[in-house]
């Protein structure tokens, strides 16, 4: 698995040995990357802090590191796989632009101050069949990103989703076995810190 564009263009990542990780495969991947460039109204990587959840490998926060996101939060409830990505992000010389936070991403408590939120952008990589990606969104929304921020949910291609409320979906592509929905979330309503 390699960082497909930007200043670190071509890097391995390397993900943990031992974990059932499903990586997202480079074609969905590239996918992700060319909508956000030229799809969705999104502003670009520049000086965005972005959120990684259910990062498994962390390759969605290192591939927007490496194409200009100022800092990339990366959560996930395994230990080993936060420190996989840790040891990436060293390799790249990106260790001063990001956080980790071990945490279940279904229940989000209100973002610590090291997360770097609100963000402008969260990708959501949930197990698939898994029906994550509903209650880690509407914890999002519960600080951890800025009002009509983007998140980026990819689900398997027949699993259903809805986006919760107040998130509206903006685009949807299938991608292999890969279902990649584009959620806004509406601008001012996002509630504040608890």
């Amino acid at each position: 698995m390699r960082i497909i564009a930007g200043k670190h263009r071509g890097r391995r990542i390397v993900p943990p040995a031992s974990l059932p990780l499903r990586p997202t495969l480079e074609r969905v991947r590239q996918s992700v990357f060319d909508i956000l460039a030229h799809g969705v109204g999104w502003a670009g990587f520049a000086d965005a802090a972005v959120l990684d959840v259910f990062a498994g490998s962390g390759a969605y926060g290192l591939e927007a590191l490496s194409r200009g996101a100022r800092h990339a939060c990366f959560i996930d409830i395994d230990a080993q796989g936060l420190k996989a990505i840790e040891r990436n992000a060293a390799v790249i010389g990106e260790s001063r632009s990001v956080t980790f936070l071990q945490l279940d991403a279904a229940r989000l408590p209100s973002p610590p101050a090291t997360a770097g939120t609100p963000a402008a952008l969260a990708f959501l990589d949930p197990p698939y069949g898994a029906s994550l990606a509903v209650p880690a969104l509407t914890g999002l929304a519960r600080g951890w990103l800025a009002p009509d921020a983007l998140a980026v949910v990819e689900v398997a291609t027949a699993e259903p989703f809805a986006a919760p409320p107040p998130f509206r979906i903006v685009d949807e592509r299938t991608v292999g076995p890969a279902r990649i929905v584009f959620c806004r979330l509406d601008g001012g309503t996002a509630t504040s810190r608890a």
